[in-house]
């Protein structure tokens, strides 16, 4: 009898933490790509890429994503999935007229172009601390119907990012039950970010269970738990049917005081998921479980409220 296949997702950079943090935070093309092939001889399926500028900072720039999709898949076959969300700094943060410093939509867009199989939808508005700036994320219905309609156009599958049951229950069950994505719906539940987040969850065993349970019918579901939340929410995953997910942009640490690398988060992950009686799926796995490639077809008409 088969085990039961599990896609391990690697998120090796982000768009938030720096090489100050942790010296092994891959950030340009050529250091994100050896990181990921290793991660994908070690078990992972699926990478979420973020893109670096050249002197670090968060980008959407679809020449930089292209050129780290272009070399990663030169070694190997996991599943690409590019991030449309960028991060807190570099090319994606402006100062708005009123004063108040915002994630830029025009930049996110960007992230779209570059070729990728996947992008995240946040279909979310949050604020996000960092430093001394408060960073207005605004994903409005309009604009998480724009992403979804511009990923369908390109044949792009969204992995849904979402932070609290609210953002499950109002645009992305809205959004798929209008047929913007296909079944199997891939939805990444991200737990424990709430201390810069605001609207998002900590990470506890029932708040998981309560997010599972209000998934649309015909979802999948990983997990993204953030700092010492990653290892308890990949196992409880696990439980409840879901993937995994681990890497330099959730969690910088091995353990207390200890430094993590990415190859070492994936090796651990994958030895736990066969402990648990799982077998890490492959990329050609992976795509059956979630659908892809997607079929390229127009959006439908669909007034969001």
């Amino acid at each position: 009898m088969s085990k039961p296949k599990v896609i391990v997702t690697i998120a090796p950079t982000g768009g938030m933490a720096s090489k100050k943090q942790n010296p092994s935070l891959p950030t340009q093309p050529d250091e994100i790509a050896r990181d990921v092939v290793d991660c994908y001889n070690a078990g992972a399926s699926v990478v979420a890429v973020h893109a670096r500028r050249p002197d670090d900072g968060a980008t959407c720039n679809a020449h930089i994503y292209r050129d780290i999709n272009t070399r990663i898949r030169a070694k190997c076959d996991i599943v690409i999935n590019n991030s449309t969300g960028g991060g807190v700094h570099g090319d994606m943060i402006a100062r708005a007229p009123n004063g108040y410093w915002e994630i830029l939509w025009e930049e996110r867009l960007k992230g779209m172009d570059a070729g990728a199989e996947m992008c995240t939808l946040d279909a979310t508005t949050i604020i996000a601390t960092f430093g001394d700036k408060e960073l207005l994320m605004h994903t409005s219905p309009e604009r998480s119907k724009h992403l979804a309609i511009e990923m369908k156009k390109r044949g792009i599958k969204p992995e849904w990012e979402v932070f609290s049951p609210t953002h499950i229950v109002q645009d992305v069950a809205a959004l798929t039950a209008a047929g913007f994505d296909d079944e199997p719906f891939f939805i990444n539940l991200v737990l424990g970010v709430h201390r810069n987040f605001q609207n998002a969850m900590p990470y506890t065993p029932r708040v998981l269970q309560s997010m599972v349970d209000l998934l649309p019918k015909g979802s999948i579901f990983c997990v993204s738990g953030i700092g010492p939340a990653q290892l308890p929410s990949a196992m409880n995953s696990l439980l409840l049917g879901g993937h995994v997910r681990v890497g330099l942009e959730d969690n910088l640490y091995y353990g207390p005081g200890e430094l993590a690398t990415n190859l070492q988060l994936t090796e651990r992950v994958v030895r736990l998921v066969r402990e648990m009686g799982y077998e890490p799926a492959t990329p050609t796995e992976a795509r059956d479980i979630m659908g892809l490639p997607r079929k390229n077809g127009p959006s439908p008409d669909f007034a969001m409220r």
